[in-house]
Formats: C-alpha cells, sequence, structure tokens
C-alpha cells in the first residue's frame, strides 16, 4: 500500500494513479478515498492523473488518537501534496471533504492549487448558531454522534437510506452500494468518526472561503439530506470566483448515484 508518514507518526495511504494534471479528492464522513470509484475511473481515462487519500482515522489510514479536526486534515493533505509535489492541481471533495478542501486551499495551496471543486459541502458551516440561524441543530449531530458511538454497525447500516435518498417515493435502495458504504465505514476508528462530527458540523470556512482566488465549482443536490442545499448558494455568495450548479432532486451520494451527471460538468470545469 502507498502510505505517507506525518508528522505527528500516523500514516496516511493514498492512491496515486495515471500522469498528467493532477486531480486530488477529498472523501466525506466516515468513508474512504474508494468512495471516488466512479471519478477515479472516468478522470483517469480523461487523461488526469488522479489521486485519493483516506482520512486519518478513516479507512486504512492510521488510527490516531488525535488531530481527529480539521486543521489536523488540512495539514495532512499539504503533507501528501508536499511529498507528491503537486502543483497545477485540482481538488475535488465530497461532505466533509468539501470543507477540508478550501481549508487546505486557503492556508497550503498557494501556487498549488489551480481550481477546486465542492460537492455536497459542509461549508460555510453547518451548525445553527447566532451567525447562522437556519443552520442545522446541534440536537441533530447529538444524534448522529448518538448512534456512531454506542451503536456504529447498525447506524452506519441504515445511514445510506437518506444519505443517497432511497426514502424517497419511487426510489429503490441499491444493496450493493448500500452494504459498500457501510463496509467503508466499518474499517475505520469509532472515535475518529466521532470526534469527526464535531469537525464537519462546527468549523466555519467563512474566511477561508473569502479569501480564495481561485475558480471554485461548488455542486449541490437540492434534495441533500445530509447537508441541507442551503449551504451552498451562502458558500458560493462568499467566493471571489464561485460558480454554483444545482440539481433538482439529487441526494447528498449524489457523486456515486448520479455520477455521470456529476462527471460531466465538472469535466467541462476544470477544462
Amino acid at each position: 500500500m502507498s502510505t505517507i508518514t506525518v508528522k505527528d507518526g500516523t500514516e496516511i495511504y493514498y492512491k496515486d494513479w495515471g500522469t498528467g494534471q493532477p486531480i486530488v479528492f477529498h472523501h466525506g464522513w466516515p468513508l474512504s478515498a474508494d468512495d471516488w470509484d466512479a471519478q477515479m475511473m472516468f478522470f483517469l481515462k480523461q487523461g488526469y492523473r488522479v489521486i485519493a487519500h483516506d482520512r486519518r482515522g478513516h479507512g486504512r489510514s492510521g488510527q490516531s488518537s488525535e488531530g481527529n479536526n480539521m486543521e489536523t486534515y488540512a495539514a495532512d493533505v499539504a503533507e501528501l501534496t508536499t511529498a507528491l509535489d503537486l502543483k497545477d492541481a485540482i481538488h475535488i471533495g465530497h461532505s466533509t471533504g468539501g470543507g477540508e478542501v478550501i481549508r487546505y486551499a486557503a492556508k497550503y495551496g498557494k501556487g498549488r492549487v489551480a481550481k477546486a471543486v465542492i460537492i455536497s459541502a459542509v461549508t460555510p458551516i453547518m451548525i445553527q448558531n447566532e451567525a447562522n440561524p437556519d443552520g442545522v441543530p446541534l440536537s441533530v449531530f447529538d444524534e448522529i454522534r448518538e448512534g456512531t458511538g454506542s451503536c456504529r454497525s447498525q447506524y452506519f447500516y441504515d445511514f445510506p437510506i437518506p444519505f443517497y435518498g432511497w426514502n424517497r417515493e419511487g426510489k429503490t435502495v441499491q444493496e450493493g452500494i448500500k452494504h459498500n458504504w457501510w463496509r467503508q465505514g466499518m474499517v475505520g476508528s469509532v472515535l475518529a468518526h466521532y470526534e469527526g462530527i464535531k469537525a464537519f458540523s462546527e468549523s466555519d470556512f467563512t474566511e477561508d472561503l473569502k479569501s480564495l482566488d481561485i475558480p471554485v465549482l461548488v455542486l449541490h443536490g437540492e434534495d441533500d439530506q445530509i447537508v441541507p442545499y442551503n449551504q451552498a448558494p451562502k458558500a458560493a455568495a462568499l467566493l471571489k470566483n464561485g460558480k454554483l450548479i444545482s440539481y433538482p432532486g439529487f441526494p447528498h451520494g449524489m457523486p456515486t448515484t448520479e455520477a455521470e451527471t456529476i462527471n460531466k460538468d465538472i469535466l467541462a470545469f476544470i477544462k
């Protein structure tokens, strides 16, 4: 397996295929680089070098008891991109990974990042507070914490239903996708997943978004039951060079279930 060891000793697993302009994929909670299969294959065939890592505590990366927060996630990406000497890279993030992309690009990406794409992203901030009155109440994240921390195997077995919008009329559960979601989640660390809920719900990316000059594509499904659609216009409005595409009826997990549409729009943006 390809890994690097970051400064606190945690091993970070990554895939690195092909040649050409690099595209770096950042997965969502509580998954792994495997969640990008449809994009890795598509963009590899388009002539790009495709790279995806497992966030610390997720997938095949080390299960550190420390650093399960957005600052460390971004710092780990910075160490990986330095180790691979990536320049003129396109960074694409889904959900928590969208926040990771924005924090990395703002703090470490100058001279290395050409463009970014955030999909169903947690930016600018998810949690409801005085500054974000239409955010998601803390009680929702406490419920996710309770399910993850107390009975992760069953909770993760049920979570893909709203994640992929299979609870909507006329939708059918795709069992292979459901089981693959569960498999990815259960490989990771329960502690990292539990602490990661605070990271994706309470991290504030407002200043990161404002600081970016690079082109950023914001993609979001209008029927997202995990990260509400109202996040997307707020994030796009904060960007100097942002473009928003919304998709009526698409769920949170649209990079998997709607890969053909998503990949086409990302490719057009990159080119």
